[in-house]
């Protein structure tokens, strides 16, 4: 189901136009969307992943520390922007739909609409070599 806040309409449309990885999810943690360049680091396109719950793609998509230690559920990026409702930034070993791990580093931040409306939260992140550079 699309999202029909015109605030995260515009918000897909935006990370749809833009070169750098972009991931949303709705208010309530489910995956609405992620742009063609995030495709090549999740290793599946949108098309073929679609919309996802927030259980089902915090299973698909394993995230580790830069030492490769787990990371609680409410310190992942994109949980700790949605429930805490504040941007973060971190380093992490991401593992998704291709197992394939890849260093990046994600900056979160939650979407708020018009009014103080709480409609989300996006990801922007990137590849990074395992120093960080």
């Amino acid at each position: 189901m699309f999202p029909k806040e015109i605030e995260v309409i515009l918000a897909r449309h935006l990370a749809s136009c833009l070169a750098m990885p972009i991931f949303i999810i709705d208010e309530q943690g489910s995956l609405v969307f992620y742009n063609e360049p995030a495709e090549l680091i999740l290793g599946r396109r949108f098309e073929e992943a679609g919309e996802v719950n927030l259980d089902e793609w915090t299973k698909i998509i394993t995230i580790t520390d830069k030492a490769g230690g787990p990371i609680p559920h409410e310190e992942r990026p994109l949980v700790y922007a949605l429930n805490q409702r504040r941007p973060t930034f971190r380093q992490i070993w991401l593992t998704a739909f291709d197992n394939i791990p890849r260093f990046i580093a994600i900056t979160t931040f939650p979407l708020i609409g018009q009014a103080d409306r709480f409609l989300g939260a996006m990801a922007i992140f990137w590849e990074v070599d395992s120093s960080g550079q």
